[in-house]
């Protein structure tokens, strides 16, 4: 796994958007946050779009948090 801003960027995004407990929780706040500056492709489908490097950071962090992938 390496570093690429955008790769951690969208993973985060990602998650934040399928892991968060309701509109008023941190993650929701987070995601927001991220998508201000976060330009995403149109054709972005979610995990399926994300990189091999970005979908190693998104299950990091849904085992991180022990939640089951949606995979």
């Amino acid at each position: 796994m390496y570093f690429d801003r955008f790769d951690i960027a969208t993973a985060y995004y990602l998650f934040f958007i399928d892991y968060h407990e309701g509109q008023w929780s941190e993650k929701y706040r987070r995601s927001c946050k991220i998508e201000n500056y976060l330009n995403l492709p149109p054709m972005f489908k979610g995990y399926d779009s994300l990189t091999e490097n970005g979908k190693a950071i998104y299950d990091n962090l849904a085992q991180k948090e022990n939640f089951t992938p949606l995979v």
